[in-house]
């Protein structure tokens, strides 16, 4: 048996008393390096940053993803040289955005999109959110307004049109060539600068007329693009039907070919208003045997350059005309026209045409100095800045020729009958 140790006795007072502990272990010379205690201070920070940054991430999340406030699809100017706070104010005062500029402007960096916000009109759409509103800023995706120049304008009628638009800027420099410019439908944004509509339309017209010409029939009399230009302008001045163009230019093509004047009256009115394009009132007799490089009734074969802008169609249909013999054609009192080949069945037409403006309206005699001629192969029943003396105003205001005072029992040539104007000689207007 092993002995144990005496028991000493302790007084009731110490037994009373606490035990002493034994002193703490003292800290190892390794925890107490300052190397330690920084690592330990960065862990933690570190620590702190991960979590605040996660907590970041998923409140800004939401703020981006968050469906916005627009009710409908709206557009908004964002304007030239606009800041970031400028952009968040004009946002703000559209609706598009309900967020804090400093939100916006905080999402902008954490988009990294700071410099790749774009001036120009914008569409959001509806309940758009602030990341998708960001992401078409971004995108430069700008709004296109549609306009439509028409067919048969003048150069500065078209130049008077854009300058009339409060969508472009700027002034045109100068009046582009006639025939130079492509009427057509564009879009554009905003801001576009004039001179810069100017010359979308005549890199189209360029592209077009190229395309055109290299599909043209080899046997019509034009020797160039500028003249088929030419050509294409009156068949385009006079008629407005898609289903006429082909035998229009047919018309003018055969006259060409016979050598036979084209006696168109828009050429006239051209030689006397040019690039205004209107006249404003009937033609006077003495204008239609007056000289001028346009008047088709005096010179031989096209005038010296285009009377107007025509369109794609009208290209079209000059370079590639109906295989006809129609030397003229005459108003049907409907707003198209009737084609024939000989002078006789023309005069009968004619005549079918006076008969029925007589029937409409009995007032059909002008003074002969006031007598307006019918545009010599009509113009367009709806084409904009029409001669009002071709085919614009009811079958009445158009005069068929009155018999001429000693016209032979048949021409000496091929030549349309005019109305509107009596002559001593046999009629030379195709109608």
């Amino acid at each position: 048996m092993s002995e144990r140790p005496p028991i000493s006795p302790r007084s009731p007072r110490a037994a009373l008393e606490p035990e002493q502990m034994p002193p703490p272990p003292k800290r190892s010379d390794r925890a107490r390096n300052p190397f330690v205690v920084v690592g330990n201070a960065i862990i933690t920070i570190l620590i702190l940053l991960m979590i605040g940054a996660g907590v970041s991430y998923y409140y800004g999340r939401q703020i981006l993803e968050a469906a916005g406030p627009l009710k409908e699809d709206r557009v908004v100017n964002i304007p030239a040289r606009a800041g970031k706070r400028d952009i968040s104010d004009a946002l703000q005062k559209e609706g598009v955005i309900n967020v804090n500029p400093w939100i916006f402007i905080g999402s902008v960096y954490a988009l990294k999109a700071s410099s790749d916000l774009k001036p120009g009109e914008y569409l959001f759409q509806k309940h758009a959110s602030l990341r998708d509103v960001i992401g078409t800023i971004v995108e430069g995706k700008v709004v296109q307004h549609a306009i439509t120049v028409p067919e048969g304008l003048t150069s500065e009628q078209i130049v008077a049109r854009l300058s009339d638009n409060d969508i472009f800027a700027g002034s045109v420099r100068e009046i582009p060539r006639e025939g130079t410019l492509l009427p057509e439908t564009y879009k554009f944004p905003r801001g576009t600068t004039r001179d810069q509509v100017i010359q979308r339309m005549q890199q189209t017209q360029k592209r077009v007329l190229a395309e055109i010409w290299e599909r043209r029939n080899p046997d019509i009399p034009v020797k160039s693009p500028e003249q088929l230009i030419t050509l294409a302008s009156i068949v385009e001045k006079e008629t407005g039907r898609a289903d006429e163009r082909s035998r229009v230019a047919a018309v003018f093509t055969n006259r060409l070919r016979q050598k036979i004047k084209l006696q168109s009256d828009p050429t006239i009115i051209y030689g006397l208003v040019g690039g205004r394009g209107t006249l404003g009132r009937p033609i006077k007799r003495s204008e239609i045997t007056a000289p001028s490089p346009y008047n088709t009734y005096v010179i031989e074969g096209l005038p010296p350059g285009p009377i107007s802008n025509p369109g794609r169609a009208s290209l079209e249909a000059t370079a590639n005309p109906a295989r006809t013999r129609d030397l003229f054609f005459v108003a049907d009192g409907t707003g198209g026209h009737t084609f024939t080949e000989t002078y006789d069945a023309h005069q009968k037409n004619v005549a079918k045409l006076r008969a029925m403006e007589k029937q409409i309206q009995n007032d059909t005699v002008e003074p002969a100095e006031e007598a307006a001629p019918a545009a010599a192969a009509g113009a367009p029943a709806a084409a904009p800045d029409a001669n009002p003396t071709a085919g614009t105003k009811p079958p009445a205001a158009k005069r068929p020729a009155r018999p001429p005072a000693a016209a032979p029992a048949a021409p000496p040539a091929p030549a349309p009958a005019r109305q509107g104007a009596a002559q001593a000689t046999p009629p030379t207007v195709q109608r």
